[in-house]
């Protein structure tokens, strides 16, 4: 779907209304749902369109990275997470309301479309049903957001009245699930597969990114069997879809490669036309950033493994404090920039990144570790996502991926071992499968181990889970449905070894954190939309 949308005339104003909706509803419906808009197919193409860019934003994308123990992001408020890390936030926080916002504004988008395109004269049906699909994908995605952030949320299917709208309650979540489920459900069983879009059609949701997204909101419910019923089919046959691992982890987040089969759900953006600049502030400074905004965490770059398979703390691991990235993961590699990376330009030659204090040859020495620079905080920059096509401020068109196979073959290790069904067979098509596309090859690293207890196997899970998918957003989910964000998230976050030797061994101390698990599984339900509707509940504690 690597496609310009031009918007003239009444599409235009439609589109201009529909984002002017900052609350559930706060327009009237008359100016964009009678007969003078519906009057074409290519109309109703515009408003799922829309949708689509509304389902998600790349500073989002990247920056809920901070709200973990991946990253910190120390210079202003980015997307709120620093005021949220902290434990600082309140019911007030901007993020909060945008998040929620958001949301109903693209819940909006995809009502709209449904109440009317039955409307559209002369629409072939076939295509019609596809783009009704699609839109409930969509809209199951926003519900999917809401409900993992706010617990009970007000639940509609139809475009609302300005009245409904200050009266709403707040629905149950469990109820706000189980639609998720059954919209995806039925999306699913009118969707194409990835095989049968046109190249003109790329990007756009088809059956298996309706079941990965289900299979990712009962994995976030703990309904392993549905888990493991839900993603098998990804990986035994291709009534999904044709999905399969990408040949070169480094690979698989350049623009080259976009469109492999890896990718099941992502965000289409094109280049010069719909960009984003996130890289802008994450990328090393020699290389042309213009500060550092979120760096990864040294707790981050601390589980990533040896290449014998071996935490840096186990015993023979052969983990030397003083060349902490020898013989590590090869996706460290791919992920993260420390002290001496070697960062490929687009030209392809070389730049060395100095980061330890005192290092660069270079008179300017921009990302020397100093604190309260603009530098980076920990000692690390991020690599991955990075787009050598970028042009001026690093505006990239880059996709960004939601959901890939990766994923799905993480979710079914894990709810496999959750059930004590991790075998042999299912380590080798699921953990085995990604270390060896990552580089690994020593016996040790590939190989089960039947002598695993299940509290071993459920931290090999977890923490492959975490390198596989470090830096895509997704870690804030995994800590909250685990519940160890209250230990993971309370205290000292910190960097690479070039803090003060008599303090934490010399890694730098950051910021310290703090997360009640009485209030903080739950975000706070925005105090603007409460003062507008007297019927929404809050959230314990807020």
């Amino acid at each position: 779907m690597k496609q310009i949308i031009k918007l003239n005339g009444p599409a235009l104003l439609l589109l201009l209304v529909i984002a002017s909706c900052k609350k559930l509803d706060l327009v009237p419906t008359d100016r964009f749902t009678d007969a003078t808009y519906w009057t074409s197919p290519e109309k109703a193409a515009t408003v799922l369109n829309t949708a689509y860019g509304q389902m998600f934003g790349a500073a989002t994308f990247f920056y809920n990275e901070g709200l973990s123990d991946n990253a910190y992001s120390g210079r202003g408020d980015q997307q709120g997470v620093t005021s949220i890390a902290s434990g600082l936030a309140d019911a007030s926080l901007p993020r909060f309301k945008d998040e929620w916002n958001g949301r109903y504004q693209c819940i909006k988008t995809c009502n709209i479309l449904l109440q009317n395109i039955d409307r559209v004269p002369a629409f072939d049906e076939a295509l019609k049903n596809r783009m009704k699909s699609e839109a409930r994908v969509i809209r199951a995605y926003q519900y999917f957001q809401l409900y993992t952030w706010y617990g009970d949320v007000p639940l509609f299917d139809k475009d609302i009245s300005v009245t409904e709208s200050q009266t709403i309650a707040r629905t149950p979540r469990q109820q706000v699930v189980d639609f998720v489920l059954k919209e995806l459900d039925e999306a699913a069983a009118t969707l194409p597969v990835n095989t049968q879009y046109a190249t003109g059609d790329r990007g756009r949701i088809t059956k298996g990114a309706a079941l990965a997204l289900k299979a990712r909101a009962l994995l976030y419910e703990g309904r392993w069997q549905d888990v493991i019923n839900t993603t098998e089919p990804f990986i035994t046959g291709n009534t999904v879809g044709t999905y399969s691992l990408f040949n070169s982890y480094e690979g698989l987040f350049l623009p080259q490669n976009e469109y492999n089969n890896e990718v099941v759900f992502d965000l289409q953006f094109v280049p010069e036309s719909r960009t984003y600049n996130v890289f802008f502030d994450l990328a090393p400074l020699a290389v042309g950033a213009r500060l550092n905004a979120m760096a990864p965490t040294q707790e981050l770059v601390d589980d990533y493994i040896m290449l014998n398979g071996k935490g840096i703390k186990e015993a023979a691991s052969g983990y030397d404090e003083n060349n902490p990235y020898n013989n590590r993961d090869p996706r460290l590699t791919y992920s993260i920039v420390y002290h001496n990376y070697k960062w490929k330009k687009p030209d392809n030659s070389i730049q060395t990144i100095y980061i330890k204090p005192g290092s660069d040859p270079a008179s300017t020495k921009l990302d020397e570790y100093v604190p309260g620079s603009v530098s980076s905080p920990t000692g690390y920059y991020i690599r991955k996502y990075y787009d050598p096509t970028s042009i001026n401020n690093f505006n990239s068109g880059l996709n960004l991926m939601l959901i890939r196979y990766a994923d799905i073959l993480l979710m079914y290790a894990e709810a496999k071992n959750a059930l004590n069904q991790l075998t042999a067979d299912v380590w080798n098509q699921t953990i085995r499968a990604l270390r060896v596309r990552a580089g690994f090859t020593e016996a040790d690293a590939l190989n089960f181990n039947a002598a695993w207890t299940a509290d071993q196997r459920t931290a090999i899970i977890r923490r492959e889970r975490r390198t596989e998918l470090a830096l895509e957003g997704l870690r804030i989910f995994d800590i909250r449905r685990w519940k160890t964000a209250e230990t993971l998230l309370n205290g000292w976050v910190h960097g690479a070894k070039y803090g003060e030797p008599s303090i934490d061994n010399g890694y730098i101390r950051v910021n310290q954190r703090s997360f009640d698990p009485a209030k903080h599984y739950l975000w706070a339900v925005p105090r603007d939309e409460r003062n507008l509707n007297k019927n929404l509940s809050q959230n314990n504690s807020w």
